[in-house]
């Protein structure tokens, strides 16, 4: 549903043809794209048109998905996590690695414009050395209509493999990549919705940077007024729409709550609109020797050592526009982006760590991490 608008506006790709095991999503592709449907995703991938397959089923099914797409030939868009287990990772890098196609991990945050141009500051050297990273968020995503795996740690649910990766990804990022050791704690606050809710972890970089992430998805405080009022997606925020998300679930069973979700998916009609503004996940704050860098939605505050400055990035031509040019890269021109299935497997690693520490009170270090290529 996220990336419609991307593929739709972007003259670089044509929707072809698609496989869902809903006949309404696939009725909805037919009329809206004129391609072919298909109710399983292998006679998808034996399709001679299709060059790449974006895969965006739910977590649990990525590595099968993934994998039956690269042995047919086809490049993959896989969303983030790459996959739950890191069994499941690693079978997809190796799978990745065998056909010779290119795994790409997203869209994630870190492809947005914002945190590239913060990337691109920091390895020109103009700020110093990366010493410190800041990146917090406070959202309602708990509370958002969930099916009941999606409140099941061990099946993928909860805030860590959803949106964790998303800050993961970002300060892996700003920092070169390689992560070192992870000290965290979560929390899991609600009876009803028994997963992690939300988490606090210090990543240490082989860089000697480190990062603090801090996130919570319990629907109070929302920290998009930091943002100007700028959501996640890039649109404007409704200032009357505080507590939507918790009053739409009074009174749901699990059932009807499942139910609500399928209005979100495609063939629904649901359509993100109103979208004039980089994507962002909340305030995050890199600190250099020469400056510190907030990024904001329309680009980077700069606090030098003895002047301000802002550098716009602006927003467009299209929503996502980094991720397809990452794609077209992939398939027309064999270059890798920074977020390859490697990539993803080591920011899964990290999602995992912080499980792990959180659970036994102790620092985890990391042994798969990946760098920036």
């Amino acid at each position: 549903m996220l990336m419609i608008p991307t593929f739709t506006a972007d003259p670089r790709v044509k929707l072809v043809a698609a496989a869902a095991p809903r006949a309404e999503s696939r009725a909805a592709f037919e009329a809206e794209f004129g391609g072919r449907t298909y109710d399983d995703i292998v006679p998808l991938c034996a399709d001679p048109e299709v060059e790449a397959v974006y895969i965006a089923t739910p977590h649990q099914m990525h590595a099968d998905h993934v994998c039956t797409a690269l042995e047919a030939g086809k490049h993959v868009l896989v969303d983030k996590p790459i996959a739950i287990s890191m069994a499941d990772a690693d079978r997809m890098v190796a799978a990745a690695e065998a056909s010779g196609k290119h795994l790409i991990v997203g869209p994630s945050h870190s492809f947005d414009p914002p945190v590239e141009a913060a990337a691109r500051l920091i390895e020109s050297g103009e700020v110093g050395s990366l010493r410190m990273i800041q990146a917090f968020n406070y959202t309602d995503f708990l509370y958002r209509p969930r099916r009941p795996e999606e409140l099941r740690t061990e099946e993928g649910g909860g805030i860590l493999f959803s949106q964790a990766i998303h800050q993961i990804d970002m300060v892996r990022r700003l920092a070169g990549g390689i992560a070192t050791r992870v000290t965290a704690m979560t929390g899991a606050w609600d009876p009803v919705r028994p997963t992690e809710g939300a988490f606090s972890a210090l990543i240490a970089f082989a860089s000697g940077a480190f990062a603090s992430l801090t996130y919570s998805g319990y629907a109070h405080f929302d920290s998009d007024i930091w943002m100007s009022d700028v959501g996640e997606l890039g649109e404007r925020k409704d200032p009357g729409a505080y507590g939507k998300a918790r009053r739409a679930l009074q009174g749901l069973d699990a059932e009807t709550e499942a139910a609500l979700k399928q209005t979100r998916t495609y063939g629904s009609g649901a359509r993100l609109i109103g979208v004039s503004n980089n994507e962002h996940f909340g305030p995050v704050i890199a600190l250099c020797d020469r400056a510190d860098l907030r990024l904001t939605p329309g680009g980077l505050d700069v606090f030098g050592d003895t002047e301000r400055r802002f550098v716009e990035v602006p927003f467009g031509p299209t929503p996502r526009g980094p991720v397809i040019d990452a794609l077209v890269g992939a398939v027309r021109d064999d270059r890798a982006p920074a977020q390859t299935g490697a990539w993803g497997r080591a920011s899964l690693e990290i999602c995992h760590a912080i499980l792990e520490s959180a659970s036994s009170g102790q620092p985890v270090d990391l042994k798969r991490q990946c760098s920036i290529t």
